[in-house]
């Protein structure tokens, strides 16, 4: 008989609603309950795609006697932690103070009162490497639960008086200056790997953020050694083995330094950051490798992640089934060199395998190799016939939940690179996602809903990266399509950031004034997976106020960018996106109006000009001469009865120009 999940939309809480524990979705009334029975709360927390999180739900939540306990001595609650990353948020920052790690899934329990006193991750069925069993773990926190009460609460309270003293403030936010961002550059150039690129040790994952900062360094400075780490970086990804070399897209991260095995699942955040990363790399050098790699995750995104609403969903699994009705991770991208030859022949088989890295050993499990690209490309037949017949194969699970700031991403990199390299029905993809969020996730009041599935909007309420990304999305479809009504929405929800999310001195916290409380307000100025609100909030915030000229949105932005010059040259591979805004404002960001009539090609050549632009942040409004659709083209007349550009920075403004060459001679600072 399913429990209280079958009512949700969350596909992650979906697949636990057949569980024999009575799982509880987040909620007060889960909490009431474990207040009226007097038993602690059990919080487990992961999502869809996580490998882990489907081994211990297999192993001790679909298992009758674990499951029996548990709702005997607990209220076990469930929570995805991609509809809820506040909550996810709060508690996985008490786990990691508590034990030095985190990660999912997350076990954690809690009093009634939602004070956690007792931590964990993944625990296994039966002991193993040091590890007790979940049951063990049950039956302990059931033990000290009910026979020593007293240290249970004192324990408990010690815990959110320690989370509430690490609140983040600073006094007098300061914009970052040109020594903090040389200083953070010097301090990624300290944790930059130069044998294989990227940064930090294994497990290595995508910094898109910290890219995207080196390649506006470099625009911005000349600094050979910024485009160098960002170029080498983005190459060895994509030739690695996080890069599907047949599909397109990236997987999750790799679990080893020289990018070989990654993790396999594949997640709309890290696809649409790199999606964008690759294709302003090939903007700042033209490289061929940039530009296949930017469209391909394009086209994997709009195809792949596409749902039937025009969002995108949230992941691909990394488990599918491995053709005997087990499901393996990995199994849909692997092969062996006999899995080649069987599909190519012998000869073409066995030049597939040199190129592919493909081993009789294996460079994964059980002989087989993840598909890497170390030298020359591989032909167009060769592809298209080892793609058939992966499509023949299960395929992972999709995750089909539309996440409106992941979505936010995505609609910036597709309306980018549809607009880059002339593919208009990339725009198109990017438009209906964003046509989808206004209709469905926003409400009269602009507020935002965080989640939607199969055209139905979830319960959950937009966190300020919703907000940040969601407007981010806007405001490149903006620029590319002279629509203006994308400007005004995105002023709409920064708005919202303003009223709703700006705390003393100009922080900014993860959830609304008006959002559910829980034990501590989640406030995190630093990446992960995708830009920590705070900053990508900053961003959206300057964009804005560089179409606008709005002083309140431009002061937000600045006085935001203070936890920058705080972070920045002390942590930059954690704060890449505020130094990407960072390098924006101290750009101006550049104001650039391109006017013309409808149609004309010398529009068209010098609004495709100004998007090529790698000045940081450049924003662009291309119309009629004087049109009100865009703030940036009231006064600005054709010249000579011609299209004509306007560039405009710090609020000094050039000569207004008709030929391209002269708008990049403008752009470039010449």
């Amino acid at each position: 008989m399913p429990n209280r999940l079958a009512h949700e939309t969350s596909p992650y809480l979906l697949q636990h609603a057949d569980n024999p524990v009575d799982w509880w979705p987040w909620s007060p009334e889960a909490f009431e309950e474990a207040r009226r029975r007097g038993v602690p709360v059990l919080l487990s927390v992961g999502y869809s795609s996580c490998h882990w999180c489907h081994v211990m739900a297999h192993e001790s939540f679909e298992d009758q006697i674990t499951a029996a306990y548990t709702n005997e001595h607990f209220v076990a609650v469930k929570v995805d932690r991609e509809e809820r990353p506040d909550v996810d948020a709060v508690y996985m920052e008490a786990v990691q103070a508590a034990t030095g790690q985190g990660g999912w899934p997350m076990t954690v329990f809690l009093t009634p009162d939602a004070q956690p006193f007792y931590f964990g991750t993944y625990f296994p069925p039966a002991p193993r490497h040091g590890m007790p069993s979940f049951r063990q773990v049950l039956e302990g926190v059931n033990s000290a639960w009910t026979d020593r009460r007293g240290e249970v609460d004192e324990v408990a309270g010690k815990i959110v008086q320690d989370l509430a003293a690490r609140s983040l403030a600073y006094d007098s936010p300061e914009m970052p200056g040109e020594e903090d961002l040389a200083q953070a550059l010097l301090g990624l150039t300290r944790e930059y790997d130069a044998k294989s690129a990227g940064f930090g040790g294994a497990p290595k994952f995508p910094p898109s953020m910290a890219v995207e900062f080196l390649l506006r360094h470099y625009a911005r400075t000349g600094s050979e050694g910024a485009l160098q780490m960002a170029a080498d970086t983005c190459e060895a990804m994509a030739r690695g083995g996080m890069y599907d070399q047949l599909g397109g897209g990236f997987a999750r991260y790799s679990v080893d330094r020289e990018w070989v095995v990654p993790h396999f699942e594949k997640m709309l955040y890290d696809n649409a950051l790199l999606c964008r990363v690759y294709a302003h790399l090939w903007r700042t050098t033209g490289s061929d490798l940039a530009r296949r790699v930017a469209l391909e995750t394009a086209d994997f995104i709009a195809t792949e992640l596409r749902t039937a609403e025009g969002g995108f969903a949230s992941a691909l699994d990394a488990d599918s089934d491995d053709g005997t009705g087990k499901n393996v991770e990995g199994a849909f991208y692997v092969w062996t060199p006999a899995q080649l030859r069987e599909v190519l022949g012998e000869e073409e088989g066995e030049r597939a395998a040199g190129l592919f890295g493909v081993t009789e050993e294996g460079t994964f499990e059980e002989g087989a190799s993840v598909l890497q690209l170390p030298g020359e490309e591989v032909g167009a037949d060769v592809r298209a016939k080892l793609l058939a017949a992966r499509a023949l194969r299960p395929a992972p699970g999709r995750d089909d939940k539309v996440v409106a700031a992941w979505n936010g991403l995505a609609i910036a990199a597709l309306a980018e690179v549809g607009a880059y390299f002339e593919r208009p029905d990339l725009i198109e993809r990017a438009t209906e996602a964003a046509d989808l969020l206004v209709r469905l996730h926003m409400d009269a009041g602009a507020r935002i809903s965080r989640t939607s599935k199969d055209g139905q909007v979830g319960a959950n309420a937009g966190v300020l990266e919703d907000y940040a990304d969601v407007a981010e999305g806007f405001l490149a479809l903006a620029s590319v399509t002279g629509e203006g009504v994308w400007l005004e929405f995105a002023g709409f929800l920064l708005d919202l950031v303003i009223d709703q999310f700006v705390g003393e001195n100009g922080t900014l916290y993860d959830t609304a004034h008006d959002a559910e409380k829980l034990i501590r307000r989640p406030q995190d100025p630093t990446d992960n997976a995708t830009p920590s609100g705070w900053t990508a909030a900053a961003n959206a915030l300057l964009s804005y106020a560089a179409h606008t000229g709005s002083e309140a949105h431009r002061t937000a932005a600045e006085r935001a960018l203070g936890v920058v010059k705080a972070l920045g040259p002390r942590a930059p591979r954690f704060i890449g996106w505020g130094l990407a805004a960072a390098e924006a404002a101290l750009d101006g960001p550049r104001e650039v109006a391109v006017v013309g009539a409808e149609g004309d090609a010398g529009r068209r050549e010098l609004h495709r000009t100004a998007l090529l632009s790698t000045a940081p942040g450049a924003v662009v409004a291309v119309g009629e001469p004087d049109s009100e659709e865009f703030p940036l083209l009231v006064g600005r007349p054709l010249i000579d009865e011609g299209a004509a550009a306007y560039v405009c920075r710090n609020f000094v403004c050039s000569t207004p120009v008709r030929h391209p060459d002269d708008l990049v001679r403008q752009l470039s600072g010449e």
